[in-house]
């Protein structure tokens, strides 16, 4: 018996068969930050401290009713988000100071602060400069020194532009964020950190043997590779392993 193979039924075909695969293949890794992942809590003196570490440089926290974020950027489900009664930003590199998601997150009576040359560039913000301390929120927050020490990198975060970094107090715990710097002599020399969130990614601030050797330094009771760029993260995990003080958390960050 002859078929006869319509060309009209071959590509119904064909196109049936695109279709089921199109359907049945694996997603790839999402670039947008999902609005409820990495969502810690831990007890302070004064209630539950709320930590979200949300992309590659931006960070929430929540606590006694107030949203923190700190350089709010990159891709994420903003839009799900809490909306932000202080916002730090440690420094005016794009990564790190998007003015469309600041507009997405704040409301009216936001609080903004950043170091005086990312205020300057934005146009908006309040001054806190490093080595100042403030209560903002009624949290005492701190800016602390963020720059390159590696002759090589220094272009990227020169110690002159006295970008930030920013050690919050939330009721008894100490949480350091350090925006885009090396292990300097200031990072070493902190005290009493319950939370650190150091940056990995070449070339623009340390490796992950640097951090972890910084980690030793410190020691934070936890510690968050961030800003990992194509760095590992699970290589600090690894270094830190006999480290029986510090906890390494190791998460996807887009």
């Amino acid at each position: 018996m002859n078929i006869c193979v319509c060309p009209l039924a071959v590509l119904a075909l064909a196109m049936a068969g695109l279709a089921g695969q199109t359907a049945s293949a694996p997603s790839s890794q999402p670039t947008t930050a999902p609005a409820k992942r990495n969502v810690a809590v831990e007890k302070t003196s004064q209630g539950n401290l709320t930590v979200q570490p949300i992309n590659h440089s931006a960070i929430r926290f929540a606590f006694k009713g107030k949203q923190w974020y700190v350089d709010p950027s990159g891709k994420a489900e903003w839009g799900k988000m809490p909306k932000a009664d202080v916002i730090l930003i440690t420094h005016e590199h794009r990564d790190h100071l998007d003015p469309k998601v600041i507009d997405r997150i704040k409301k009216r009576g936001t609080l903004i602060y950043a170091n005086a040359s990312t205020v300057k560039k934005a146009g908006f913000g309040q001054v806190i400069e490093v080595g100042k301390r403030k209560k903002i929120a009624g949290i005492a927050v701190e800016a602390v020194p963020a720059y390159n020490i590696n002759p090589a990198r220094l272009r990227y975060h020169p110690r002159k532009r006295k970008d930030n970094g920013y050690v919050l107090t939330f009721g008894d715990k100490r949480v350091y964020v350090a925006g885009d710097t090396e292990g300097t002599p200031e990072m070493r020399a902190l005290k009493n950190i319950a939370i650190a969130f150091l940056p990995i990614n070449l070339p623009y601030t340390m490796p992950p043997a640097e951090a972890a050797k910084a980690a030793r330094a410190f020691k934070p009771k936890i510690l968050y590779p961030y800003h990992q760029g194509k760095s590992d993260p699970k290589e600090v995990k690894k270094l830190l392993a006999d480290e029986k003080a510090i906890q390494v958390r190791v998460l996807p960050l887009p």
